[in-house]
């Protein structure tokens, strides 16, 4: 039986690792934190049936514990290459090596740094966070304003660093849209009185349920929305943002006044996706790994025995990751049989 190597342990890694294992596959997933399913871990619900992050990262780390699976944590790979024969050998940032006769690249993604629009005052203004950390407000129950007090308006900014030329992101990030439109549900929910907007230039609900979703804010919880972009942010003397914005569907130039802006960030392949992309001759567009054909060659690669699947390709959603996952693994079933 041939070896299989998994790198990286979200989502997409574990989903692919379990129906590898059920079908009596011996398989070893190297993941560079100290535990699995990092970027769903911090997360509070999940659209669009809010169910709770803490439940599906439990039932995923469940399937880690199927025979068959190694788990490798705090094992950074940052080599891979093939070696003939032998297959492919990984290396990792301790200089250790691994060899494989098949490798699936899971690696994931990263949130666009925020620091980069200098101009929305990103770690300049207490009251400017991204939708990473007003993730993690809404899951503690501690969304609040730079003085720890309710805030009285929160406001929503899309497509921070997607569809973006001075971030040089021309694609769209996919889950912003409607993960504002969830975030901004479930302020109302904590605070039933304060005040939420989203700034947007189109709304793309994607999925199943999202735009009743979209509804539903609007309907029952009072969410405000106003097509346009904010142009600059600054800082008032009482420690709230005040930011300067075009309301693109009447026309006219406004000013508004907040607790709290909520940078949207989009999706960028990670650190580990780059180079593992780069090293292995696989490296597409913006830095995602590359797959043969979108169409129905989306999890095989130009390189022998080198699958890919996953956010390391493109945005996605946590569902899609995980269909991905599964497309990924029968792939590399049927090149072993």
């Amino acid at each position: 039986m041939k070896s299989i190597s998994i790198i990286g342990a979200g989502p997409a890694g574990i989903e692919a690792a379990s129906i590898l294992a059920k079908q009596g596959v011996d398989v070893t997933i190297f993941e560079k934190s100290s535990s699995p399913m990092k970027n769903v871990a911090d997360k509070a619900y999940l659209f669009p049936n809010f169910a709770a992050a803490n439940d599906i990262v439990e039932a995923m780390n469940k399937k880690l514990m199927l025979p068959g699976i190694t788990q490798q944590n705090d094992t950074d790979i940052v080599g891979l290459t093939r070696e003939g024969q032998r297959g492919w050998k990984l290396t990792d940032s301790q200089g250790n090596s691994y060899y494989t006769d098949m490798v699936l690249l899971a690696t994931g993604y990263t949130p666009f740094d925020a620091h980069r629009k200098e101009e929305l005052g990103y770690s300049i203004y207490g009251g400017v966070v991204t939708s990473i950390e007003m993730e993690r407000m809404i899951r503690y129950n501690q969304v609040a304003n730079t003085m720890m007090e309710k805030p009285r308006r929160v406001v929503f900014l899309q497509c921070v660093g997607s569809r973006d030329e001075k971030s040089g992101n021309h694609y769209c990030s996919k889950v912003c849209c409607v993960t504002a439109v969830k975030q901004a549900i479930e302020i109302k929910k904590q605070l039933p009185d304060t005040e939420t907007f989203i700034f947007y230039m189109d709304l793309r609900m994607w999925g199943q349920h999202f735009e009743e979703m979209y509804r539903m804010s609007q309907q029952e919880y009072g969410v405000r929305y106003v097509r346009g972009r904010i142009s600059e942010a600054s800082g008032t003397f009482d420690g709230r943002v005040q930011i300067k914005a075009e309301d693109t569907l009447m026309g006219m130039p406004l000013k508004m006044t907040t607790d709290l802006l909520v940078l949207m960030v989009g999706m960028e392949a990670s650190a580990g996706t780059r180079c593992l992309a780069q090293a292995a001759g696989i490296c597409g567009e913006y830095g995602f790994a590359q797959s043969i054909d979108p169409h129905l060659k989306d999890c095989q690669t130009t390189q022998e025995g080198l699958f890919v699947c996953g956010t390391c390709k493109r945005p996605m959603s946590i569902n899609d990751a995980v269909n991905d996952a599964r497309a990924a693994a029968l792939a590399i079933i049927d090149e072993i049989k």
